[in-house]
């Protein structure tokens, strides 16, 4: 008996000397936050307006309709409830690689991608990873276009949040970030359209003229940031290629087309901060800038069954300005929009392609200025904000531009937005 206890306690002895030499379970190397935000709009419209999700998010007011007995079908006022713009997202940090920081985002809203049955289901925002090594920085995947800028967009109620004015949207890219010291950085994007993308020519179905190129967007920025001064310029050049043949060409024989769609356009833009006021401004020139959500396109012109094209230009700013109290902040929006057209004559009003055409009839010119003030307490916020945007249409030409018969519109907008964030 006394033999069997001492072999038990040699071996109870000997487990813990094995447990002692283990190796500790490592620590984590990974953390993963999840960050979002529940939101609720109520919307009141004076008139029927170019619109997307139900209304959601409005671009310009229709043209003039006229019924039967003279009367605008246009000229009637709409509501909405909607939630759709609730957000959920993920990021995620873990080992360095090649000495680089890792991390990742994963967004998604239930905004649907195209209007009717996808709305309220899942919609893909952003999905990038970023290697960072301290003054050069490399993002690879879907995230904002370079042209949006997340430091210096509108701080409107409205969930358009400044489109038409202001660029918007996501695309699969690769970016890299260079800073010279502390303020002044560097970079270049390299990016296929995505989300959003240039018209399609007739035929054709979206994206198709991005896929179709070899050549991706190039853009390529300057910013500084101080400690309440913050300023970038920027330029970018896109050459897509709406088709490989003429096969969307009616009544010609199938022939290969390597005829691109080239456009350039150039932007600025600055925010100064600081602890009562927040004062932020953008401008952008270019063509085809159909794909940021902004007025713009091409025109087509077919000759010997291929058809070439010449992209219509676009002029738009805005500013705005807010106070940065940490319970109530006023602010007020302004911004305007021109189309310019093209340098070439489509062969026919068919094809003038891009946002703000209606059969025969072209916008002009948007405006829109609006007043909200942020109601704010711990994460809840509430936004009323009173909005008024007017449009120019007119008799289009071949050149995508209004020219005779122009007619002015507009449209009030009310809205109580509620958001609780997370």
């Amino acid at each position: 008996m006394k033999k069997s206890y001492l072999l038990l306690l040699a071996g109870l002895a000997s487990l813990n000397g094995f447990s002692q030499t283990t190796p500790a379970t490592p620590a984590n190397d990974y953390s993963v936050s999840v960050y979002g935000f529940v939101r609720t709009d109520y919307i009141f419209d004076s008139r029927k307006s170019a619109m997307a999700r139900e209304d959601q998010l409005n671009l310009y007011p229709l043209d003039v309709a006229k019924d039967a007995n003279g009367k605008d079908l246009n000229a009637v006022s709409q509501s909405n409830f909607l939630a759709v713009t609730s957000r959920l997202g993920v990021k995620v940090k873990g080992p360095d690689v090649w000495g680089a920081k890792m991390s990742g985002t994963l967004e998604g809203d239930f905004y649907g991608n195209i209007e009717g049955s996808s709305i309220g289901m899942l919609r893909l925002r952003h999905a990038y990873v970023n290697m960072d090594w301290s003054k050069t920085s490399l993002t690879l995947g879907q995230t904002w276009y370079p042209t949006f800028i997340p430091e210096c967009f509108p701080g409107v109620a409205n969930f358009n949040t400044g489109i038409l004015f202001n660029p918007f949207g996501w695309a699969t890219q690769a970016k890299l970030k260079q800073s010279f010291t502390k303020e002044l950085s560097v970079t270049a994007t390299l990016y296929k359209e995505r989300e959003f993308a240039s018209a399609a020519v007739t035929g054709t179905v979206a994206n198709a003229a991005t896929i179709n190129s070899a050549l991706p967007t190039i853009n390529a920025q300057l910013q500084y940031k101080g400690k309440n001064l913050f300023l970038g310029a920027g330029f970018e050049y896109k050459s897509l290629q709406p088709l490989t043949d003429n096969v969307a060409i009616a009544g010609s024989p199938k022939l290969v087309s390597s005829e691109k769609l080239n456009s350039s356009s150039v932007f600025a833009y600055g925010k100064y901060a600081n602890d009562d006021i927040i004062i932020k401004a953008y401008g952008i020139s270019g063509g085809n800038l159909n794909n940021l959500v902004m007025l713009g396109g091409f025109t087509g012109n077919t000759v010997a069954g291929i058809q070439s094209y010449d992209p219509t230009k676009t002029t738009a700013m805005w500013l705005d300005i807010a106070s940065n109290g940490k319970t109530i902040a006023p602010g007020i929006f302004f911004g305007t929009t021109k189309n310019n057209g093209a340098g070439t004559a489509a062969g026919t009003l068919a094809q003038v392609y891009g946002r703000g055409l209606s059969a025969t009839r072209v916008v002009d010119n948007v405006w829109r200025t609006s007043a909200r003030i942020d109601f704010k307490k711990n994460k809840f916020r509430v936004s009323p904000e009173l909005e008024y945007t007017a449009t120019t249409w007119g008799d289009g030409d071949l050149f995508g531009k209004a020219t005779t018969n122009k007619k002015d519109v507009s449209n009030f907008r009310t809205m109580v937005s509620c958001v609780y964030t997370f």
